[in-house]
């Protein structure tokens, strides 16, 4: 498990980087990718279903074990029943949320394990329109009119 208290800076706003204050990292190889398994649920609300697909698109999920799927899963069908309910338990809501957050699902929880998530943005070209215009003026085109 990650850390307790409050959810850490990312690193390129901590102002002491020199720090290995948790340790050395244990791997272990895995080989070939993990396969995603269906949701599995009867009638699942909209919601839900929208919720698995996002899991697999998110980053964090190319960590994920088989047994993270089945947690996922798992976690899934008690939010299903609580997202249903008239009534719903904050109790399960309270368990459902705790198997979410060891999934990695939200920023805070993903931070207090120490990863961060950089999702490359389009970089378009910026131009500079009066810049155009200065040059087109200052180099006419032959044969325009």
């Amino acid at each position: 498990m990650g850390t307790r208290g409050p959810v850490p800076k990312r690193s390129d706003e901590r102002v002491r980087r020199n720090t290995t204050e948790y340790g050395e990292i244990d791997k272990v190889e895995a080989i070939g990718p993990v396969e995603v398994p269906e949701l599995g649920l009867d009638d699942p609300h909209p919601m839900i279903v929208d919720f698995y697909e996002s899991l697999k698109d998110s980053a964090q999920s190319k960590f994920y074990e088989p047994s993270d799927w089945q947690m996922a899963r798992f976690a899934l069908h008690f939010a299903d029943i609580l997202v249903k309910s008239a009534r719903p338990s904050s109790q399960l809501l309270a368990a459902v949320n705790s198997m979410l957050t060891d999934l990695l699902v939200s920023e805070g929880s993903r931070r207090r394990v120490r990863m961060e998530i950089e999702r490359n943005q389009a970089h378009g070209q910026l131009i500079d329109v009066a810049e155009m215009f200065r040059q087109q003026f200052e180099h006419p085109q032959a044969g325009v009119e």
